[in-house]
């Protein structure tokens, strides 16, 4: 027998003896542990358990206070009023009515108690046909020619208008668009003093530094600041907006009065001046990408909120995208601007991305159930 083995064996009688003791060692060290976690959880003692306090729940490092607010929102409603710009054209009162039936219908879901009030905000400076179906304030479009035929130029504008003097008894509002379908009931994605937003993929401020600094010069920070996003789909607090609409309107018109500026942007111009009037405020905002999708680019519903419908949809009959080229079934908003589409329109192909189906079939349904629909008031 070689040396290890004569020890192991000589040793034999002494082999219980440690394992006694590391099992008694395992239930000292257990009812320490116990004893001390018991003491945390009740928030008694000194050092750590002290520095949580009655915030039992918190961990060792203290929950962030914007978490904190959040977790604690979730239990009480927190309504938003909708709030959309318009014209008294026709192209913009068909899909008023549109957005509006679906609004409501998902307002009245369970799930919609944070959907509050809603407001067309109508910017042409008179009363239309839809003032007893939709709730709507009037304001004064811009002076004649100055928003040199970029009508969406009023829209900052209009906002400032309802925002001095209109009555608006929800804290938060969502800035939406005529052509914005609900296709669930949205709860509020803003959190306190953190607005949310929809991330543009076109919105792209580093791209356009050079111009971009031109109204948020570089000591007022990083162009990063400048969020990639519009004014609409944006739920903010109503207290926040009253500060920086007043500056987004002002950036836009200059913006536009700079040709450079407006040449680069075009039709994304009153956008970025809304990024960047909340950029000067110090406003930056949740980015929320399933705020909403874009057909046909955005093929399926996920777990959006909105349909925005601002793309032609143009397909094959075999289903096959024709994007840039008129398709044998297709469907465009702007097919539509000096009248309603017809109710039933047809359904588009087999093969065509569900979030093409959805919004067709979410037209119909609208149109199917609004009055007059074919008199296009």
């Amino acid at each position: 027998m070689n040396a290890p083995a004569r020890k192991g064996a000589s040793g034999g009688g002494r082999g219980p003896v440690p394992a006694l003791l590391l099992v008694a060692a395992g239930v000292l060290a257990f009812l320490i542990s116990y004893s001390v976690l018991a003491t945390v959880l009740r928030g008694g003692g000194g050092g750590i358990a002290a520095g949580v306090g009655a915030g039992g729940r918190d961990p060792v490092v203290r929950m962030p206070e914007w978490m904190r607010k959040a977790g604690g929102a979730r239990g009480r409603r927190r309504p938003f009023h909708v709030a959309l710009t318009a014209t008294d054209a026709a192209y913009s009162r068909w899909q008023c009515r549109v957005m509006y039936y679906w609004y409501k219908r998902m307002q009245a879901r369970p799930e919609g108690a944070d959907m509050g009030g809603f407001t067309r905000v109508l910017h042409s400076g008179k009363p239309d046909g839809l003032m007893d179906e939709i709730p709507t304030f009037v304001v004064d479009p811009l002076p004649a020619g100055k928003d040199r035929g970029y009508v969406v130029l009023n829209r900052p504008w209009a906002f400032v208008q309802w925002l001095q003097k209109a009555k608006i008894e929800e804290e938060y509002i969502l800035m939406a668009e005529p052509d914005h379908i609900f296709v669930k009931p949205l709860p509020n994605l803003a959190y306190d003093n953190d607005p949310a937003a929809f991330p543009f993929f076109y919105i792209t401020p580093s791209e356009h530094e050079k111009i971009i600094r031109k109204y948020y010069p570089e000591e007022r920070g990083p162009i990063t600041n400048v969020d990639p996003i519009g004014n609409s789909p944006v739920i903010i607090k109503k207290t926040l907006l009253e500060k920086i609409a007043p500056t987004w309107m002002n950036v836009s018109l200059q913006m536009k009065e700079d040709q450079e500026t407006d040449k680069a942007f075009g039709w994304v111009l009153e956008m970025y001046a809304y990024a960047v009037a909340s950029a000067l405020h110090g406003v930056q905002h949740i980015l929320r990408k399933d705020f909403m999708i874009q057909p046909p680019f955005d093929k399926k519903l996920g777990n959006t909120f909105i349909i925005h419908f601002t793309y032609g949809c143009d397909y094959s009959l075999k289903g096959v995208l024709t994007y840039g080229k008129i398709g044998e079934w297709r469907f465009d908003k702007r097919s539509y601007q000096d009248r309603p589409p017809p109710r039933n329109l047809t359904l588009p192909p087999p093969g065509v991305p569900e979030s093409v189906v959805t919004l067709v079939k979410m037209v119909n349904e609208a149109t199917a159930n609004l009055p007059r629909w074919d008199e296009g008031l």
